[in-house]
């Protein structure tokens, strides 16, 4: 009976470790299923490049697929430059004698035409300039009737060839003082007609000396400023050019006359038209390159000296892959087309698959079968585009493509919207 008893207990024990050892080892399983799970969905999160659409989302947004074609487009050459304006539309106001600023006329920004009133200047020597000025000009009346009396004697033969001769030397030689007297005042911006009528003044207006916008003003009222400092820049934008690099290598291909398509590096790649007028014919510093110039046809208001632009020069026509306009999209200074991602299905995919069945509804369920729909596969690449004509544009794509690849031609503006936009997986 005792026999009986102590093996019912053993049994019991038993049975009691089996169940616990089989509850630990279900715990375990399932830790690992939820951890693979969540893996999957972040990775999933990783690729913000792939975008998956159905049929119907296709078609109700109008997206169209095509191929990239090989089209006779220009072929170009790029550069990289600046633009820049000759150096007789730039100008730098000085002052050819110091003085205190009592006034400036104009603001940055502002256009000004050649001669207009910049500033007021007023220095003290002025004055003396100006009473030398009347000085020799009254000195010069008596020289002039000396002269014009030994001219009398001479002709009557009353009067000696010394004294003629010392008459006609000093009449010459103030002449030519007060002249120059008078070019100095209107360097000054004096008038000599002012001053003979006898108004004179300690101050000088400083004038434009061509017509273009006002640049840094560097000076203020009040300032006191030496001989030669600079007070203002003028910059006329309307002869503005692009000065770009040319290397070697593609130099024999450029010449006078070739048309350029401009793009304004920073200022969203907007696009310019123009021509070549000039070619350096020395290399750049530390550069196998020669500066090309080339004139804008058409410039823009916004156009300012020292700006980037990338050039494409038209050397001739070539064959090059390109792709409808539409196919490109811009975002965040790139470009980019989107292509159509085969699905493949891999050994590592079907690995991946049971986990995700615990996740899943049963198979015969409605749902489920939602789910088992696959769409079209969009992937986003980058490419760098060239030239564009007939509604084409050639492109170059970053990574290299198989044959016959297929990309969205139009729509790709809506794929991209979508690719920007947060998405979020639920667990």
């Amino acid at each position: 009976m005792n026999l009986y008893k102590n093996n019912l207990a053993l049994s019991l024990i038993f049975a009691v470790l089996m169940g616990t050892s089989l509850t630990a080892c279900n715990g375990k399983k399932e830790k690992p299923a939820e951890k693979e799970v969540t893996e999957v969905h972040e990775d999933e999160a990783e690729h913000s490049d792939e975008i998956e659409l159905t049929e119907q989302q296709i078609k109700a947004v109008g997206i169209e697929i095509g191929t990239i074609q090989e089209k006779n487009l220009t072929a170009v050459v790029k550069a990289s430059g600046q633009l820049a304006v000759p150096p007789q539309n730039e100008a730098k106001v000085n002052l050819l004698s110091g003085g205190i600023i009592r006034k400036i006329n104009v603001l940055e920004g502002q256009k000004v035409k050649k001669g207009q009133a910049l500033a007021v200047v007023e220095n003290q020597e002025m004055i003396k300039l100006q009473q030398d000025y009347l000085s020799a000009k009254n000195g010069f009346s008596f020289v002039d009737a000396e002269y014009k009396r030994q001219q009398q004697l001479k002709a009557a033969d009353a009067g000696t060839g010394r004294s003629f001769q010392l008459a006609e030397a000093n009449y010459h030689t103030e002449l030519s003082k007060i002249k120059a007297l008078e070019r100095q005042l209107q360097q000054q911006g004096i008038s000599p007609k002012n001053v003979s009528a006898g108004n004179i003044t300690a101050q000088t207006t400083i004038t434009a000396p061509i017509s273009g916008t006002i640049g840094t003003i560097q000076v203020t009222t009040g300032a006191f400023v030496q001989p030669g400092t600079s007070l203002m820049d003028i910059v006329d934008n309307s002869k503005i050019h692009a000065d770009l690099l040319v290397y070697e290598k593609d130099l024999f291909k450029v010449q006078i006359g070739q048309k350029v398509s401009f793009r304004l590096t920073n200022q969203d790649n907007q696009q310019i038209e123009g021509h070549l007028i000039g070619i350096n014919k020395s290399f750049e510093d530390d550069t196998k390159g020669v500066i090309v110039h080339a004139v804008i046809t058409k410039p823009l208001p916004n156009l300012i000296p020292g700006m980037y632009v990338t050039g494409l020069i038209s050397v001739g026509t070539e064959k090059s892959p390109a792709v409808p306009i539409d196919a490109v999209v811009k975002a965040e200074g790139k470009e980019y087309i989107f292509i159509v991602e085969e699905e493949a299905k891999t050994d590592e995919h079907e690995k991946v698959a049971p986990t995700k069945k615990t996740a899943q509804p049963e198979k015969d369920s409605p749902k489920a079968e939602e789910q088992h729909e696959h769409g079209t596969h969009f992937k986003k690449i980058e490419v760098v585009t060239g030239v564009s004509e007939l509604g084409y544009i050639s492109i170059s794509p970053l990574e290299k493509l198989p044959k016959n690849t297929r990309l969205v031609v139009k729509g790709a503006f809506y794929l991209q919207s979508k690719s920007t936009a947060p998405t979020a997986h639920s667990h």
